[in-house]
């Protein structure tokens, strides 16, 4: 059997993790998601700049707007994680820095991302 690793490869321990291309496809396809989504939120936006707070509010209890406006905040911020974790994994060279700064990214993503969901739902549903 022939290994084709470099020694020192060997040595280190490098080689194919095996998620580098799936991650690689997410990230490109939710940036290709973010596409229509960021067109429908700015176009929204400029429609009703100057509308006053209820017909915000109206605008976003129509059950289309609200699954779009749910679908745009859940993808930017899936999108932000996995834009930060590359940048992570590219700049930071201490393990533990690198874990203590994913775990502060996962988290303040998660909250971004509840926080705005929350937002939306409790508009859209009038609670």
């Amino acid at each position: 059997m022939s290994d084709f690793k470099a020694p020192l490869a060997k040595v280190r321990g490098l080689g194919s993790a095996k998620e580098g291309t799936h991650h690689w496809w997410v990230q490109r396809m939710s940036g290709v998601a973010n596409i229509p989504l960021t067109l429908f939120v700015v176009t929204s936006f400029i429609g009703n700049a100057g509308k006053p707070y209820a017909d915000w509010v109206s605008w976003l209890q129509q059950p289309l707007v609200a699954v779009l406006m749910l679908l745009f905040v859940l993808n930017v911020t899936w999108h932000l994680r996995l834009g930060l974790q590359v940048m992570v994994e590219d700049y930071v060279h201490t393990k533990m820095n690198k874990i203590i700064v994913m775990t502060a990214i996962t988290f303040g993503t998660i909250l971004l991302a509840a926080l705005g969901a929350f937002s939306i739902l409790k508009i859209a549903f009038g609670g």
